[in-house]
């Protein structure tokens, strides 16, 4: 039982033939980013924002 269990996150900073950091997202970041609500109301906050803000300008 000495053997580690290597995270698919921490395989991606193992290669030493490319010096990549390129973080990949966790368990929970693509859930939400796959998420069809989650994205509905991300795009809802988004354009009251804009709406607040072009109003300010006109």
């Amino acid at each position: 039982m000495s053997e580690k269990k290597v995270v698919e996150e921490e395989i991606n900073f193992q290669k030493n033939d490319a010096f990549n950091l390129t973080m990949i997202p966790g368990a929970f970041a693509r859930k939400m980013r796959t998420c069809v609500i989650w994205q509905f109301i991300r795009f809802v906050i988004i354009n009251v924002k804009m709406i607040i803000v072009v109003s300010k300008s006109h």
